[in-house]
This record gives structure tokens, C-alpha cells and sequence, in this order.
């Protein structure tokens, strides 16, 4: 046979695009149009459905940046339209049709709007390829809604990362962004409808499989077949021949070896990114309206949301919404999803606040819906603590999904379905989506990746498909489900069927009960600049966590010690906020600066709201006198206070610096310091072993400005090639002693930065204090501590933890973690003496290692402090920034565990007291087994509750002692629920008085202390 597959092909495409297409709609009427422009910010329904509406006309432009455009909407379906009994024709169906004026750039990322009945109840979402309601025409064939029109602008959904000034409303400008394109009444030709999804899953499938396949010469035929059946001047005529011809291919089932996909409806909205927080919860109205239509018309269609707090806004801003959504979820079609609060960094965060996560979205999920979320869902995010399954699992948790590491762009981890490690050995069964995405549109394209994808063939033939979609919301379509409907069996596509996360995992485990075993973190070899960008937000982040460390604690005391009433709501409320600012765009610094503004007023409402829930606690426990008292929230002693106890203060200060020459010399018979001229570190000496930590002919504290300029993702993208540029800033404008301090100024490009050094009384941590006024654009500052240790790994702070790297590049894998993650601090030692670096805001560091003269290597640990990066937010970190840094000479892990909380937790000294000494509720006699959290139970019986964790890598035996009147000490879940042959309070050794502890390396524990 002659081959005309290419001209076939073409022929089939220009069928589809220009008749099938366009025949969708029998006819078209345009229906009355008034609006009611909102400038600022949204409104409610009932202020809308009050206000005064004036006319407009399609072609109009309308929305300025940011603001809400109200439509009031209206008609009739015409006479015309109807047959003899005043009916629409068989197999038609009347819909609103809605163009806003849709650019080309994604769904999600632009205009949308929700349509409203008059009642008050939502009834769908409109966005781009999702422009059709059904619902909005009553069963007399009437249109009255009301449009609530958001005129988002598109930030740049085409990601071609061009700085813009559309993330900030101050310079987004106040011109229209739309023009009113199409508010029709349309005749729907149902038969049309399937014809084209026909049409399309066959075209989709013959772009799949091999050339010389029979399958894919049959379905070439009948598609040209078809093309040949309709007839382009009559296809509403003629589209029932044209379904018949293509019938026998769709019967064709798919064969017994097929992939099977668990099509799983999804929208993964972004809880904030290239919109504001504000906008998120108008998106999660959109798209759970569109999945509950959805839901009506196609009783097989199964939806799954993650994060609780997009459910909560729903029940607090949409009730009638609420009620539908409540009702879905009881029948097990829209299914509530992974436990956490938001789909959260898990990098950055804290232990406790991950911990928080669980506790505050479970507790959600169970209190609205009676039902426990068995999946940790975070499609999405930047990478995966090497802490996290001993988290999840201490949730309840048993399964992980994510797809983000197929963003490699390295290597690729070969699982797909594994058992993930955490550093402690709690395994947490995995599944990595072969299609490589959570927002799949259910294309052949898709299918068939998955399948040739899935790296576990022959153990497994199951794989999740999330689609619908998604970022900026929108959800599934009835195009989709159309497409799942055809491919349920299909010869030559892998099988796909509605199901649900749960449903999945259940057959995975157990068609593949003892997968593969990943060790330790899920790092991405991407999106490394995450760990740096907006400062302020991450200096937020840091300091409320210790805070609310803080005010729990100090609460917990009074409330015990003094009566004092346990403010559970405010701390539950804090919480919420800073969990939801954990989100996976917000603490990574990648959203607009909106954003980022936003996020930054909110951390300075929590400082003062901490502040003022520490000082009544405090009061409460300490009366009011003329005594000054230290009170200790770290884990550790400090200035001779225990932990977690009040005392008076220590005297002890910083010891006072001494000119040497051109040198200072910080010395309190501890450590040496000798700071050079230009304000360098040129000497730090460990006393009591002689070692030096500074490098012969090397300086430490060293800043180095380095370019910027990410090959894409701007804000979060720090790539190798930066490491080519780089200035030492070793000039100094000034360099003096100021009281206990040794002060240097530095200045370069349009920036400056003034460092203060002090030696506290005791102390082996050089502390170093940093002003920043940044100014630079696409520019990396990092401050470098070269060390004269010889190793090939690091030590890195993690939740509950640390995580040892190697700082060699041997592999592949090694030479792509040239940027990490680490909270408190760092070290590298070697086995007899180890440097830690502390920090107080960032979380970005590099770790690498040098040939000294003479053999050996020598180790440079860097800090990166601040970047510049244009887009999303082309103003990012412009300005002033202060964050504190600690050298710690001779450290072991005890001493940067301590230290990284030291500075972290500065000294709270409370002046004019009346008590002088506070007894701590409770204590443990380690010094590896560290305290992370003490309040009240959640449940509000006022038990205590207890969060420890052992932070050196090693099996450790401790005594937890109670100095409060208790009548048991049960270990419980991270919920607060007891746990039935737990592992770590050893076997009769619980009373009031405490409990003996048996802890692995990293064991997470938590104890609840049910008072007497």
C-alpha cells in the first residue's frame, strides 16, 4: 500500500480543529450584561447582590489588576431554539458560556471567575478550557446569575521569568486587563460532544504507539473513515455515523499485561504564589464549585484535596458551598487528603512545626468529618527531610506521594514505588507518580508515559494519576473524565480507572508488600535557592517558632504553677498562621511580593502577640517585685539557669576585646580570637587542645559576592555555574572596638554591611552579628568559614536530628547537593575536634573541602545570606536585614545542638519580679535527649504534654522527671493518643514521678502527663 499517514494524519487534525470543534455549539445567543466594578479588595455575595449594576457590553474592556468585577448576567433561551412541544431538541443541552478574555497562558494563572445564583449559592467556576455552566440555566430556560470576576493578572503562567511589576497592587497599574470576549446562551450538541472525545482519545493513541502497528493502521483508517462519514456542512447531522464508525476501535479491551492508572481527580491549589493568600481562598471556592458539578453529572468521577486549611476557608466563607462539599465527603467521592495543614516546605520548617502540620490538619479532618487521612500528600514541594517518615508515621500516617523529584536535573532516583528511610529507620511506604506530574489532562501523551515510565515493572503494575488542573486551581473537566470513561480498557492504552489515593496505596501494598529501600532525604537536584530567598520571610518563620517554643512552655508553667488560664485558642491560631506561611511557595521565598509583604506583616502580629502571651505567663508565675530573673526556654543550662526553669541572672558578659599591632584579640581562656585589620578572622584557637580552626593563609567570616543568574525559576534556582563569579569582599571601611565588641563596616556595589564580633565569658562560640543594607540585583552574598579540618562529610542540622553529607563530588549524586539545607548548625570534624557554624535565619549553606599545602584538605563552610533574584518578585530582599552567626571551636554534636539553640533563643531576662526562681515542669537527664516542646494537651484536659528527641545519632538511656503533682506518664502518637506497646519508656518505670527512657538514634518520643 502507498503510505499517506502523514497526510492522513494532517487531515484528521484540520477535521477535528476546524469542524468537530466548532460544532459543539448548535447555536450561540448573547445574553444582558450590567456590571459592578469592586476597586481594593473582594466583597461578600450579599454586598454584591445589593449594589447597583450598570450596563455593559461584550468587547468592553474590564479589570484592572487585582481588583473584582461583579456581572450581572440574563436572558432567555429563544423561542427558535425549541421544538413543537417546547422542548430544547433531543440530545442538546442549553449552557452559559463565558470568555473573559483568556490570554494563552495556563489556567489558573489569569482571569476566572465564580457564577453565583441569586439564592446566594455557588454554582461553578469559570476559567480557561472550563467556560460552560449548565447549572446557571434553570428548567425553564432562564439565565439569572451573578458573576463574581477576579481580574488576576497573569504574573507569568508562560515562565519565561521576565521581571514584572504585577506582583505588587502598589505598581500593577490601574489599566483594564481584559476585554469581555463572550456571555452567551449556547446550544450544546450532546452527540457532537462525544464524537469529539472520541475522536480525540483515538488521535491521542495513534501519536503513541509504534508505527508498524496494526492497532495504529486500524485506527488511521477509521479516524480518515470518520472524517469521510460527517459530513463539515452537517456534522450535528451526521456525528452519530461518524461515533459508529469509530465504535469498534474503543471497544477493542486493553490487554491483560496494561498498566493500570488510579485516575485520581485533583487541582493542587497553590495556598499562595503568583496571587496572594487572599485570592487562594476565591480559587478554592472555583474549583471545589466545578468538582461538585462535576460530581452531579458523572456519578463515577472522585475528587481528592490536600490541606486542611483550604477546607476551612471554604466552611468559613462559604457555607452553602460547605454543606455540598460535607455531603461528598460522607459518600467517599470527594475525598479529603494528606493530614497536614497546607501542602508545606518540609526543609525549612521546624520539627515541632511539622509536627504541628499533622496535628492541626488531622485534627481538622477528624472534628469536620470524622475521618483519619492515611496518605502524607505533597506533590509538590522542594525536597524531603530526611526526618520526615518518622513524622508522618508518629502521625498515623502509612503512605507518602510526591512527584516533584522527577524535576531532577541530574540524576533520577529508580523507584517509583519504594520504602522511604528516615534518619532514625522509620520506613514509609512511597509512591513517586511515573507520568510525572500532578495535574495531568489525561492526554494519551500522558498515559503512555506513565506506562513506559514506571520504573518498577514486574514487581508492580499499578501507578497514581493525579489530574485536573492545577497551581492556580481549576480542577478537573467533564473532557477528562470523558477521556477516563474511553480508556477504562482500550487496546494499546494502559488501563485507567476512577479511584481514590486510599484504593490506590491499598493495592500497591499489596500487590508490592516489600518494595526497594531509599536512605534519607529526598534532595532535589533543583530549586536550590530555596533555602535562601526572601530573608525576612525565613527570619520570620525561624524566630515564631521560637516563640511559640516560648510562650507554650511559659503557659504551661503558669498554668500549672499559678493557675494561670492556658490561652489554647490564641496559640492554636498563631499556629494555624504560621503553618499556613509554611506553605511550599511562601517560607521558600518564590511567590510574588505580595506574598511576601503579606507574610511579613503577619510574622511582626505574631512577635507581638507572643511577646505578649511570655509576659503574662511570666507575670503570672513571677508577681510583680524588684528582683531580675533569666528565664531559660532552651533544652539546655545556660548562665547556670537549668532548662526549661527560671532563675536569677548570671553576671557573666562578653569579655572585652584587646589591640595587638594591626590585630584585636578576643581571649576568655577558652578560645583565641585574632581578628586582622580588615576585620577577618585570622586565628581562633581551641585553648584547651591547641588546635587551630583557621586555616594557615586563610581568613574566616569571609562575605564573597557572588553573580546570580539562574538558567531559570529565578527565585528558586541557585545553579552551579555561580560558583564561577565571585568577588571577597576582604576591604574594610571600618574596623574598631566598640565596648565588648569588635565592629567592621564593609561597603561594595550599592550595599553595605556592618559586622559585630564578641566573645562571650566561657563561650567557644565567636559570635558574629550582621547589618545588611542590600541593594544588588541578581547577585548571591555568602559568608565563608574556612576550617582547618580535615573530613569528607558535614553534619547538618535537621527536625529531631541531623543529616551527615559527604562534601566530596565521587558521584554524580554528590556533585549535584552543591547547595544544602540545614537549620541551627552545621559542623565538620574530624574524630577528636569538630567546628560548628550557627545561624540564626538562614537555612542555605555549602559544604565543600580544599588541598592544603603539604597533604590533607582543609573544609569551607559558607552560609548563604541574601540574594536578588527578579522574578516573581523583582524587589526580592531589597533593603535592611540583621541575622546573628556563631564559630564554635572544638564542638561535638552536644556543643552545636546547644549552641545552635543558644542562638536561637536569645536570654529573656524579666526585670522587677517578686519570685526568683521558677522549677521546671519537667527534666531529663542527658544531655543527647533533647526537649522540644511542653503545653497542654489539645484535648483540653490539661494534661502536659512532651515532645523529645535524641539529637546525637545514639542509643541513649535518660530519666524524664516530673516536678509537678501527676498520676501517669504515657507515651502517645503525635496526636496525644496513648500508644499501645510503645518503644520508648521502658517497661515498669512509669509513675507520677516520671519515666525511665530507651531512645534509638533520633527517636522522636512524645509523653503526655496526666496531672494528679
Amino acid at each position: 500500500m502507498h503510505d499517506r499517514t502523514a497526510l492522513v494524519e494532517m487531515r484528521i487534525d484540520r477535521f477535528i480543529t476546524e469542524r468537530l470543534r466548532p460544532a459543539l455549539y448548535r447555536r450561540r445567543t448573547p445574553l444582558t450584561v450590567r456590571a459592578w466594578v469592586v476597586n481594593g479588595e473582594p466583597v461578600p455575595f450579599a454586598e454584591a447582590e445589593r449594589a447597583v449594576y450598570e450596563p455593559f457590553s461584550v468587547g468592553t474592556a474590564w479589570g484592572r489588576p487585582w481588583d473584582t468585577t461583579w456581572f450581572a448576567v440574563t436572558g432567555e433561551v429563544p423561542a427558535g431554539w425549541l421544538d413543537a412541544d417546547g422542548a430544547l431538541p433531543a440530545g442538546t443541552r442549553a449552557e452559559l458560556v463565558v470568555d473573559l478574555g483568556f490570554t494563552a497562558g495556563q489556567s489558573g494563572f489569569q482571569a476566572e471567575a465564580l457564577v453565583w445564583g441569586r439564592d446566594g449559592v455557588p454554582i461553578k467556576g469559570i476559567a480557561p478550557f472550563n467556560t460552560a455552566v449548565a447549572a446557571a440555566v434553570d428548567v425553564a430556560g432562564r439565565v439569572d446569575v451573578l458573576i463574581e470576576a477576579a481580574s488576576n493578572p497573569d504574573v507569568g503562567s508562560l515562565f519565561s521569568f521576565e521581571p514584572t511589576a504585577l506582583g505588587d497592587p502598589a505598581t500593577a497599574g490601574r489599566e483594564p486587563a481584559y476585554v469581555l470576549r463572550a456571555v452567551d446562551l449556547a446550544l450544546r450538541d450532546l452527540v457532537v460532544a462525544d464524537l469529539l472525545a472520541d475522536a480525540l482519545v483515538l488521535r491521542g493513541l495513534l501519536g503513541q504507539l509504534d508505527l508498524g502497528s496494526p492497532r495504529r493502521a486500524q485506527i488511521l483508517l477509521a479516524l480518515d473513515r470518520m472524517a469521510d462519514t460527517v459530513d463539515p456542512h452537517d456534522v450535528a447531522g451526521t456525528a452519530s455515523a461518524g461515533r459508529a464508525v469509530l465504535a469498534p476501535l474503543l471497544d477493542r479491551p486493553a490487554g491483560a499485561s496494561a498498566h493500570v492508572l488510579h485516575a485520581v481527580g485533583h487541582a493542587h491549589i497553590d495556598s499562595a504564589w503568583l496571587w496572594p493568600v487572599r485570592e487562594t481562598a476565591r480559587k478554592v471556592s472555583r474549583t471545589f464549585s466545578n468538582v461538585l458539578a462535576l460530581m452531579d453529572s458523572d456519578p463515577d468521577f472522585v475528587f481528592a484535596s490536600s490541606s486542611a486549611q483550604q477546607f476551612a476557608w471554604v466552611k468559613e466563607f462559604y457555607p452553602t458551598l460547605w454543606t455540598r462539599l460535607v455531603e461528598r465527603v460522607r459518600e467517599g467521592r470527594f475525598v479529603p487528603v494528606g493530614g497536614m495543614w497546607v501542602e508545606s516546605d518540609t526543609n525549612m520548617p521546624g520539627g515541632e512545626a511539622l509536627v504541628r502540620q499533622f496535628v492541626e490538619g488531622k485534627g481538622f479532618f477528624r472534628s469536620e468529618f470524622g475521618i483519619d487521612t492515611p496518605e502524607v500528600w505533597l506533590p509538590d514541594s522542594f525536597g524531603y527531610t530526611g526526618a520526615f517518615p518518622q513524622i508522618a508515621r508518629a502521625a498515623g500516617a502509612r503512605w507518602f506521594l510526591t512527584q516533584k523529584i522527577s524535576w531532577n536535573e541530574t540524576n533520577r532516583i529508580p523507584h517509583h514505588t519504594f520504602l522511604w528511610e528516615g534518619i532514625d529507620g522509620t520506613r514509609l511506604f512511597t509512591h513517586f507518580p511515573p507520568v510525572d506530574k500532578y495535574n495531568s489532562d489525561v492526554s494519551a501523551e500522558d498515559l503512555a508515559h506513565a506506562e513506559r515510565n514506571f520504573a518498577d515493572k514486574g514487581r508492580s503494575s499499578v501507578s497514581l494519576l493525579p489530574y485536573g488542573y492545577g497551581d492556580g486551581g481549576g480542577g478537573p473537566t467533564a473532557e477528562m473524565t470523558a477521556t477516563i470513561a474511553r480508556t477504562a480498557s482500550l487496546e494499546g492504552s494502559p488501563v485507567v480507572r476512577h479511584s481514590t489515593p486510599r484504593e490506590f496505596f491499598t493495592a500497591a501494598q499489596t500487590e508490592y508488600p516489600s518494595p526497594e529501600v531509599w536512605s534519607g532525604e529526598l534532595y532535589l537536584e533543583f530549586h536550590r535557592g530555596t533555602y535562601t530567598s526572601q530573608l525576612r520571610t525565613k527570619q520570620g518563620n525561624r524566630r515564631s517558632e521560637h516563640l511559640l517554643r516560648e510562650a507554650e512552655l511559659w503557659a504551661a508553667t503558669a498554668a500549672i504553677r499559678a493557675g494561670w488560664e492556658y490561652p489554647a485558642d490564641r496559640l492554636k491560631r498563631i499556629w494555624q498562621l504560621v503553618l499556613l506561611q509554611q506553605f511550599h511557595d511562601i517560607l521558600p521565598g518564590t511567590s510574588i511580593a505580595w506574598v511576601h509583604q503579606d507574610a511579613e506583616r503577619n510574622y511582626d502580629r505574631i512577635r507581638t502577640e507572643l511577646g505578649d502571651i511570655v509576659d503574662e505567663a511570666l507575670r503570672a508565675l513571677l508577681g510583680t517585685g524588684d528582683g531580675a530573673v533569666l528565664a531559660n526556654a532552651a533544652p539546655h543550662t545556660r548562665a547556670g539557669v537549668p532548662a526549661l526553669g527560671i532563675a536569677p541572672v548570671a553576671t557573666d558578659g562578653p569579655v572585652r576585646p584587646e589591640p595587638d599591632g594591626e590585630t584585636i584579640v578576643l581571649d576568655n581562656g577558652v578560645v583565641r580570637v585574632v581578628i586582622d585589620r580588615n576585620g577577618l578572622i585570622a586565628s581562633m584557637v581551641d585553648l584547651a587542645t591547641g588546635r587551630e580552626v583557621v586555616p594557615v593563609g586563610d581568613r574566616a567570616g569571609l562575605l564573597q559576592l557572588h553573580r546570580d543568574t539562574p538558567t531559570q525559576w529565578d527565585a528558586w534556582d541557585i545553579d552551579e555555574h555561580y560558583r564561577r563569579t565571585v568577588t571577597d569582599l576582604v576591604a574594610a571601611d571600618l574596623v574598631e572596638i566598640d565596648d565588648a565588641a569588635v565592629v567592621v563596616g564593609r561597603s561594595f556595589g550599592n550595599s553595605t554591611v556592618v559586622q559585630r564580633m564578641w566573645l562571650d565569658a566561657g563561650s567557644r562560640t565567636l559570635s558574629i552579628d550582621l547589618d545588611i543594607d542590600w541593594h544588588e540585583r541578581q547577585k548571591l552574598l555568602k559568608l565563608a568559614f574556612p576550617v582547618d579540618v580535615h573530613t569528607d562529610r558535614a553534619a547538618s542540622e535537621i527536625q529531631f536530628g541531623h543529616i551527615e553529607r559527604p562534601t566530596h563530588t565521587n558521584t554524580s549524586w554528590d556533585a549535584a547537593r552543591f547547595e544544602t539545607v540545614a537549620h541551627r548548625w552545621v559542623r565538620v570534624a574530624e574524630p577528636d575536634f569538630g567546628v560548628a557554624v550557627t545561624n540564626d535565619s538562614t537555612y542555605g549553606h555549602d559544604i565543600s573541602r580544599r588541598a592544603k599545602d603539604g597533604g590533607g584538605t582543609t573544609s569551607t563552610v559558607r552560609l548563604s545570606l541574601v540574594r536578588a533574584a527578579l522574578f516573581p518578585d523583582p524587589g526580592q530582599d531589597q533593603g535592611r536585614h540583621r541575622l546573628r552567626v556563631g564559630l564554635v571551636a572544638g564542638a561535638d554534636v552536644v556543643h552545636a545542638v546547644v549552641e545552635g539553640y543558644r542562638t536561637n533563643l536569645g536570654k529573656r531576662i524579666v526585670q522587677d519580679v517578686a519570685v526568683g526562681e521558677v522549677e521546671p515542669l519537667v527534666s531529663v537527664d542527658h544531655p543527647g535527649v533533647v526537649v522540644e516542646a511542653v503545653k497542654l494537651a489539645e484535648d483540653g484536659t490539661g494534661d502536659v504534654v512532651v515532645r523529645l528527641y535524641e539529637a546525637l545519632g545514639r542509643r541513649a538511656r535518660a530519666r524524664f522527671s516530673v516536678a509537678f503533682p501527676a498520676a501517669s506518664v504515657v507515651e502517645t502518637d503525635l496526636l496525644e493518643s496513648a500508644i499501645e506497646g510503645g518503644t520508648a519508656i521502658v517497661d515498669g518505670s512509669s509513675d507520677g514521678s516520671g519515666a525511665d527512657l530507651a531512645l534509638r538514634p533520633f527517636q522522636l518520643v512524645t509523653v503526655r502527663v496526666a496531672r494528679a
